[in-house]
């Protein structure tokens, strides 16, 4: 029986994805997302596109279209926690709490930061000049929506290791200082993709929308796709001349999306002389097989707004159910007092509010407890224990460290101290489990 691992992967808000953003980053993410080891969170970043962007209606339509691109490619949201980060309020407190520990040299070492003072400085400009505070600091709240699901992996390039690091070294201090011999995060992993595949654009340069090169993925249908692909730039060799398969862009876009015995007929035609233009509406008919599927689904859900948002709901409904807990926890240890610890009065005389508890009982030779919650009602009952100081200690452990340690087989959740597992309940029952544990 395995433990699952908890893989987050953050989605730009920023523009309208490509092909290239297909290959190279939807496609393996969603393949990923259906590995039944994986405990997959997929967050759109539109608080993070507010750097870069300042255009409300260009914000609010990448954000549909974005959300509609990975829908229709075949993300589950049944399977996978999908959710706004700007849906998720607990985040940018999070933000503010490790901001508050984060060394401002830190922030100065950051990749974004310093290459935007080394850009003023070739302009011969202020060095600070036009760079906002959310630009310096960025790189605190990506932490934030790290640290606050405990995402165990985080799939990122090379060029971004650099985010996983700060998060790393932010999340030591944070547990450092406020622990007391526990610990709130998880030290994420940065989890590198050494095979995604690079398209080339229509010029042969990386495709990117900075080049201005790229092929549609949906955006302007099947004429609009083809319409690129018949742009694409090759060399002036006529029809019935060979042409080297290794040396046009046709043949590394067709391989990004063929099988092995279409990718070998393709080579073949090449060599035997097929005309570009015919090689181009090969590829194009094989994008159009690919992509007209997903393109209809797409469209329809692009005219289904409400569609959409009762999905991002329903992700950021299961987001928060995590999220919740563990900021009670933090502000626990921040010293900043939680709702649940006032008291209601009523009349003269003060009630505290009613609150979790473990219930220990002996069953035949052995010692096992009760979760009930605020309320009475059961939430898990544990697995027997040979001594009550056994039994105890699970205790202490769970008021200590919350259900840090939980995996999930089938319906059922199961919480493991050191390996063991110590109690299982319904999966429906994690996040009431979470926040009992959380007010202990």
């Amino acid at each position: 029986m395995s433990k699952s691992t908890r893989v987050l992967t953050g989605i730009t808000t920023s523009g309208i994805p490509h092909l290239g953003n297909y290959a190279g980053a939807i496609r393996p993410a969603i393949e990923a997302s259906q590995q039944p080891s994986n405990d997959a969170f997929f967050f759109m970043a539109d608080y993070h596109a507010l750097i870069k962007c300042d255009d409300p209606e260009r914000v609010a339509q990448s954000r549909l279209a974005i959300a509609a691109t990975w829908l229709a490619a075949g993300l589950d949201p049944e399977r996978v926690t999908f959710y706004r980060q700007s849906d998720i309020p607990e985040i940018p407190e999070l933000n503010w709490l490790l901001s508050c520990m984060t060394a401002k040299g830190l922030m100065n070492r950051a990749h974004a930061y310093k290459a935007a003072q080394d850009h003023n400085e070739s302009r011969g400009v202020e060095l600070d000049e036009g760079i906002s505070m959310g630009l310096f600091s960025y790189p605190v709240l990506m932490a934030a929506d790290i640290l606050m699901f405990n995402a165990q992996q985080v799939p990122v390039g090379r060029d971004q290791i650099q985010h996983i690091e700060m998060a790393r070294d932010i999340a030591q201090r944070f547990n450092h200082h406020y622990g007391q011999g526990k610990e709130f995060f998880v030290l994420p992993q940065a989890l590198i993709a050494e095979h995604v595949a690079t398209l080339p654009g229509l010029d042969g340069r990386k495709m990117s929308k900075s080049y201005d090169n790229t092929i549609p993925l949906f955006e302007g249908g099947s004429a609009a796709l083809k319409q690129a692909v018949m742009r694409i730039v090759t060399d002036s060799k006529q029809p019935g001349e060979a042409k080297d398969p290794d040396s046009t862009m046709l043949t590394q876009l067709y391989a990004a999306f063929a099988q092995p015995d279409q990718l070998a007929a393709f080579r073949a035609a090449l060599q035997d002389g097929i005309a570009w233009g015919e090689a181009k509406q090969q590829l194009y008919q094989l994008l159009e097989n690919l992509l007209a599927p997903m393109r209809e689904e797409y469209e329809r859900l692009m005219q289904q707004p409400q569609e959409i948002e009762d999905i991002l709901q329903e992700g950021a409904r299961k987001a928060r159910a995590e999220a919740q807990p563990l900021m009670a926890r933090l502000r626990e240890a921040v010293g900043l007092r939680s709702p649940r610890q006032t008291t209601s009065t009523q009349g003269s005389t003060q009630h505290k509010a009613a609150k979790a508890r473990f219930v220990s009982f002996k069953e035949g030779d052995w010692f096992k407890f009760r979760l009930l919650d605020a309320q009475g009602e059961e939430l898990l009952c544990s697995e027997p224990f040979s001594d009550p100081r056994a039994a105890g200690l699970a205790q202490k452990h769970l008021r200590e460290r919350g259900a840090q340690d939980v995996q999930t087989v089938e319906q059922q959740a199961q919480i493991l101290i050191e390996g063991r597992c110590i109690a299982q309940f319904p999966t429906s029952r994690l996040a009431a489990v979470q926040a009992a544990l959380a007010s202990l």
